[in-house]
């Protein structure tokens, strides 16, 4: 039975040295929590400030966790996880956002939703409020990417002011410890396809003299990193698999005889470019496949059913049985090149007619002996999944 006594609401603030501007949010806050009659709390998670923060959070009525770890999602993670609320709304410290707009967050989650981001772009950005290259590419860039990459049905990926209910946030497992933890929130809770809305915001200039905690190359950079490396499919798997058929299908057009492609002719050397690619592919693919095992194993990635079905069939037997097809085809291919060179005398033989039997062996060789160690290596990464 739910605690009566229990805010419905908490509004969670990041903290490293807001003494400028951490009084007037949270009167803001707790302001608009009395005017629409909802019961609520506000936790200020420090960082270690040094400026006499805690001091003024409580002195204006708000809760102070002190976070001993730096980073802005390590103090996020300990506000949230100390939230009395059944929802909780996070917000940046430095009065840039409008705490008045809490209603429209609680709305959404009073209706069912599990994330619910603002949207600046929606609700208008302040002159000065957001560097020219923040509104014109890297939001747009990185809010693309994460609609694309993840399929995200949000227009603004990096809003500083979201709500969410506390139960879906324990779901999400987020593991992120820097700015970074923005971008896992939304990836994971479309990975787990919980229910996102937006609701439109906006964004001032913040009250605070000093220059931002944010830095727009490594912090962007972080960002495009991380929503990179968490999705293994298109960082890997798509360049591999595309790479693989590249070089296969040259191989195969290649290997009878030249092929005249405009005024030049594509021989022996366009084939052993196309087998490089047959092999970067492959790598490329196992390291796409490898990532995600280790990724999901380590609670990095949730589980994915239609992987998991495949991931039966990836087995250490049957990656044994098609590396050593590949490496009996490769000797069989050399023994071939032998058997020819020793019909000619082992005298000199022409370079082309050479590698034309050559470049296969080895990429066959090569590529078995690849796909065996790759095996036991994914195995080994599974062990804890089986």
């Amino acid at each position: 039975m739910p605690n009566a006594n229990l805010p419905e609401l908490t509004v969670v603030m990041p903290c490293l040295n807001e003494a400028e501007t951490l009084a007037i949010c949270v009167d803001k806050a707790l302001l608009a929590l009395r005017e629409n009659g909802i019961a609520g709390e506000v936790v200020v998670a420090d960082n270690g400030s040094t400026d006499g923060s805690q001091a003024i959070a409580e002195a204006h009525g708000a809760r102070v966790v002190p976070v001993p770890v730096r980073g802005y999602g390590a103090a996020l993670d300990a506000g949230i996880l100390a939230a009395r609320g059944k929802y909780v709304l996070m917000a940046d410290a430095d009065d840039s956002y409008e705490f008045a707009h809490i209603p429209r967050f609680l709305k959404e989650l009073r209706g069912g939703a599990d994330l619910v981001m603002g949207n600046r772009f929606r609700g208008g950005i302040g002159p000065g409020a957001m560097p020219f290259l923040h509104r014109y590419l890297g939001n747009p860039v990185l809010s693309f990417l994460g609609r694309a990459l993840f399929s995200a049905p949000i227009g603004d990926f990096h809003c500083g002011i979201r709500a969410f209910s506390k139960e879906a946030y324990i779901r999400l497992g987020l593991r992120t410890t820097g700015m970074e933890f923005a971008s896992e929130m939304v990836v994971k809770a479309s990975l787990l396809r919980l229910s996102i809305v937006e609701v439109p915001t906006t964004l001032k200039k913040d009250g605070r003299s000093r220059p931002p905690h944010l830095k727009t190359w490594r912090d962007g950079w972080r960002h495009l990193r991380f929503l990179l490396m968490y999705s293994p499919r298109w960082l890997f798997l798509a360049p591999g698999i595309l790479l693989m058929a590249l070089g296969l299908g040259l191989t195969a057009w290649l290997l009878p005889a030249e092929r005249p492609l405009g005024h030049a002719n594509l021989g022996v050397d366009t084939l052993a470019y196309a087998q490089a690619a047959v092999l970067l592919g492959f790598q490329l693919v196992f390291f796409g496949i490898a990532a995600k095992v280790f990724a999901t194993t380590e609670g990095l990635l949730p589980e994915d059913e239609k992987f998991s079905r495949w991931f039966q069939y990836i087995t250490l037997e049957t990656g044994l049985a098609v590396g050593v097809l590949l490496l009996i085809a490769g000797a069989w291919l050399a023994i071939s090149s032998l058997h020819t060179w020793a019909s000619m005398g082992y005298g000199p033989m022409p370079p082309v007619q050479m590698m034309r039997h050559t470049l296969p062996a080895m990429m066959c060789l090569m590529l078995g002996t690849e796909v065996c160690f790759a095996s036991f290596f994914l195995s080994l990464l599974g062990l804890k999944r089986r």
